[in-house]
């Protein structure tokens, strides 16, 4: 069954009813204003920033798979390389069909 295309489920959508977002982002501005003119101490990490690849770098095989970087899946060099065959074989017999 993994030929087929599941659906994906609804996804849901809060919106909140009593909250003046106007007013937060002004709030916002005005303290950001402040922080740069030095009245106000530098912003702290919130939480979710300080958990943020926390788990990451505690563990060695992700820290590893981290270091290494991104690769070409498998699945992306095969078709690159159908790909390429296909362009190659147009240029030296001038046709797509074999």
């Amino acid at each position: 069954m993994g030929y087929f295309k599941m659906p994906a489920p609804r996804r849901f959508s809060h919106n909140y009813i009593y909250v003046d977002e106007r007013k937060e982002k002004l709030q916002k501005i005005e303290e950001k204003a402040k922080r740069d003119l030095g009245l106000l101490p530098p912003e702290e990490k919130s939480y979710e920033e300080k958990l943020r690849g926390a788990f990451v770098n505690e563990t060695t095989h992700l820290k590893r798979r981290k270091e290494q970087g991104t690769r070409l899946s498998a699945k992306a060099i095969v078709i690159a390389l159908v790909a390429s065959l296909f362009v190659l074989h147009y240029l030296l017999t001038g046709s797509w069909t074999f």
